[in-house]
């Protein structure tokens, strides 16, 4: 945990330069409130103090990676792979998603108008970047986990905005893309799933699975508040989850240590892989699931799977492993996205509740003590050490850093 005198210099660090900022409350209020969250032993889990980290994190991504910020390139409405230029490949599409989800974090918890702005901007650069878009539609990727963790940030862009645009965008790609992209279902070993990329024929990995499930949920739970939804009816949007998520649980997930396994190949054996991102996945559609249903089977599930994270992958002196390019980068912040909302869940036994909030209270606060630059506001990946103010970071493990900073804003206090 933070000692109180270094709680007290970052909490002031952060106040200082987003007062600079917004100069929306005066400094010896903020140093007086500071203090006395400090007093009271619940800094780490004041709700202003993270909004405040959250908030300079969120502005360093865009002002690291948004592509038009940078001379020559004012119009490419793109998150960089890269800090300031460090790599510009395009040959990424998923990362756009998650960027787009930290900003649709960052807008939910501000109501800034300088989030928002970024929308039809994202919106427009996103598909006029994508590596693989058809001649026809630029939002189309060969990678069908790609277009589930776009429409999935389309549709909390629909959220946190009703603007229908997004998430009839979202439902078009789910009907057309994603869905099809199911079984055949009498067809051995696989007997269903979703494939995991459109040129590679029965490869169905938990990454193309448990997003497409959430999809597909999200897409029922908002059904009755779209004007025009579309022909396809309601219930088939709920039965294609549960039938995505029953074929996840059937296939790649061991019930009894809550491990789930990343892909069966063309030839229908099971990868003994485990990744975080996938963990995350299958819990958030397991808890969305439970949330429409009530069955208690699916938060047990989510229990389970986030159990087997805590107790079984976290090596790396109890947090995850570091992970500090790539893909990877991703996978531990995918994991957060879906754990807090557990862990906010009133459903939860109180010691499994107390459990899962200290487990993520303490990333967080390694996070910040350790791993995140208090100059440039950048987390590499790398839990126990900062990256240097020159040094490049990759834009994957810091969309993971955000996450979790915006994870600790939404995080319920513990009750007594």
């Amino acid at each position: 945990m933070l000692k109180i005198n270094s709680i007290i210099f970052l909490s002031v660090l952060v106040v200082f330069s987003f007062l600079g900022d917004h100069n929306s409350e005066k400094v010896d209020e903020v140093l007086t409130r500071t203090s006395e969250e400090v007093k009271s032993n619940e800094n780490l889990k004041n709700k202003a103090y993270w909004e405040n980290l959250a908030d300079e994190m969120s502005r360093s991504l865009i002002k690291h990676y948004w592509g038009a910020n940078f001379k020559g390139y004012e119009d490419r409405y793109y998150f960089n792979y890269g800090s300031d230029m460090s790599n510009m490949t395009t040959n990424h599409y998923w990362p756009q998603a998650h960027a787009m989800d930290v900003l649709v974090d960052s807008y939910q918890r501000s109501e800034n108008q300088f989030y928002l702005d970024y929308y039809p901007l994202w919106w427009e650069g996103a598909p006029k970047f994508n590596f693989s878009g058809r001649p026809e539609d630029a939002w189309w990727n060969v990678f069908v986990d790609d277009m589930e963790w776009i429409t999935l940030a389309q549709i909390r862009m629909y959220q946190s905005t009703s603007n229908e645009k997004y998430i009839l965008k979202a439902i078009q790609m789910y009907n057309d893309w994603i869905w099809p992209a199911w079984g055949p279902e009498d067809e051995a070993p696989w007997y269903g799933g979703i494939t995991w990329k459109t040129d590679v024929e029965k490869t169905k990995n938990a990454c193309s699975n448990g997003p497409a499930a959430l999809v597909a949920a999200r897409i029922y739970q908002m059904y009755d508040q779209l004007e025009n939804p579309g022909s396809k009816p309601k219930e088939a949007y709920f039965e294609e989850a549960v039938k995505i998520f029953s074929w996840l649980k059937s296939n790649l997930y061991d019930a009894e240590s809550g491990k789930v396994f990343d892909n069966m190949n063309r030839e229908g054996k099971v990868s003994p892989s485990i990744y975080t991102y996938n963990q995350g996945t299958f819990i958030g559609a397991a808890h969305d699931l439970y949330r429409i249903t009530g069955d208690k089977q699916y938060l047990k599930d989510a229990v389970k799977a986030s159990n087997y994270v805590i107790d079984h992958i976290s090596n790396n002196n109890g947090l995850l492993s570091n992970s500090t390019s790539g893909d990877g980068g991703l996978f531990n912040g995918i994991f957060f996205r879906y754990f807090v909302q557990l862990v906010n869940d009133p459903d939860l036994d109180p010691q499994t509740h107390k459990n899962f909030h200290d487990y993520i209270t303490n990333a967080a606060t390694v996070m910040v003590e350790n791993g995140l630059n208090k100059n440039t506001m950048l987390f590499g990946g790398d839990w126990w050490n900062a990256p240097a103010d020159n040094d490049p970071v990759a834009l994957t493990p810091m969309l993971s850093g955000c996450m979790l900073a915006e994870a600790m804003c939404v995080l319920k206090p513990l009750t007594n």
